[in-house]
């Protein structure tokens, strides 16, 4: 299966509240790559590299959000990855 690009912008309470571990922990659990960060807008950035159906089941975890993060939007796209 063709690998594919993620970026995502997710909204909400998920800064200070162990977010960013969470969507880390999550990709490692599903096997893709993947990188966190706090922006100065109060949303986290993500992105990520995988399969496409592996993408989309982060981008669902996420919109559950962890258990002291409280998820309000995730605005995402997925590319195909560049070789």
């Amino acid at each position: 299966m063709p690998l594919k690009n993620l970026v995502a912008d997710v909204s909400g309470m998920v800064q200070g509240v162990g977010f960013r571990y969470f969507v880390e922990q999550t990709a490692v659990q599903l096997g893709i790559d993947a990188r966190a960060e706090n922006m100065e807008d109060g949303t986290v950035h993500i992105v990520a590299s995988g399969d496409e159906q592996r993408l989309l089941r982060l981008v669902e975890l996420v919109r559950q959000g962890s258990r002291y993060s409280s998820v309000d939007h995730v605005d995402y796209v997925i590319t195909d990855r560049c070789a």
